[in-house]
């Protein structure tokens, strides 16, 4: 198993997409700071009114929701790139056990869907409080280890979101179907529920893979297209089952057809 993970390793390393999509990700972290120079300059000119309903946390959390989408279309072009090269049969030569194969590739992206979430999350919470320095907004009284594991929590949605990709890879084959179906998920399909009659746009919404960190982190969804009904237990092996559930149903598939 060490062996196939070290070759995945390197497969990952050896792929253009691989950099230019972190890349993409960790140019994120600057933009939200850029954003919260903009944010602390409009604080500036506010009267107490409106400083009372200014909020940065959308902000902060805009990162890591982009680093959601970036490293699921890692987790796509992982599986995918090597259907298109036909380089998938010199690879299972290699790893006769197409589970041993696939789980190889699942801890190496979520190796680096973690990696990348983590730094993403907490570099825009931390960016975006030093721009900002003391200036009071009512989000963000508590102290940065107050807000840290909520954070934490939203990394770590990213490696899910690397390996919902890597699953899509594997059972469609098509970068460009898997990614489709990624962003209906990621986006698409919270807000078509977010317009459902009540309850169950709340309902519905409470399951949706964006908004399960904020449940796990107890936070409220007020304001959110998420419903945020779920205990932080539930939401956790909601999210957890978002990336074991495709895993095995691509496991299942890989075992069964041809390369």
């Amino acid at each position: 198993m060490t062996d196939a993970v070290a070759a995945e390793w390197w497969k990952l390393r050896s792929v253009r997409s691989t950099y230019v999509i972190l890349t993409i990700t960790a140019g994120f972290v600057f933009f939200v700071v850029l954003l919260a120079f903009q944010q602390a300059h409009v604080w500036d000119g506010l009267d107490a009114d409106q400083r009372a309903r200014f909020s940065l946390r959308p902000l902060q959390e805009l990162g890591g929701w982009v680093a959601q989408l970036c490293l699921a279309v890692l987790g796509v072009l992982a599986a995918t790139s090597e259907y298109r090269t036909g380089m998938v049969r010199t690879s299972l030569t290699a790893v006769p056990s197409r589970t041993r194969f696939l789980a190889a590739k699942a801890v190496v992206v979520a190796a680096t869907g973690l990696v990348a979430g983590e730094a993403v999350t907490i570099g825009s919470l931390l960016g975006t409080r030093l721009v900002v320095g003391g200036r009071p907004f009512p989000d963000q009284r508590a102290s940065i280890a107050h807000d840290l594991p909520g954070f934490a929590v939203s990394g770590a949605a990213v490696a899910v979101f690397a390996l919902l990709g890597l699953a899509a890879g594997v059972l469609l084959r098509s970068a460009a179907g898997a990614i489709v179906a990624l962003v209906l998920l990621w986006h698409v399909i919270p807000l078509l529920v977010f317009h459902l009659p009540g309850p169950w746009n709340e309902r519905v919404g409470s399951v949706m893979p964006s908004g399960l960190p904020a449940e796990i982190a107890g936070r409220s969804a007020e304001h959110s297209i998420y419903g945020g009904l779920l205990p932080p237990a539930a939401a956790a092996v909601v999210l957890v089952a978002y990336a074991l559930v495709p895993l095995a149903a691509a496991g299942l598939v890989l075992a069964r057809r041809d390369a």
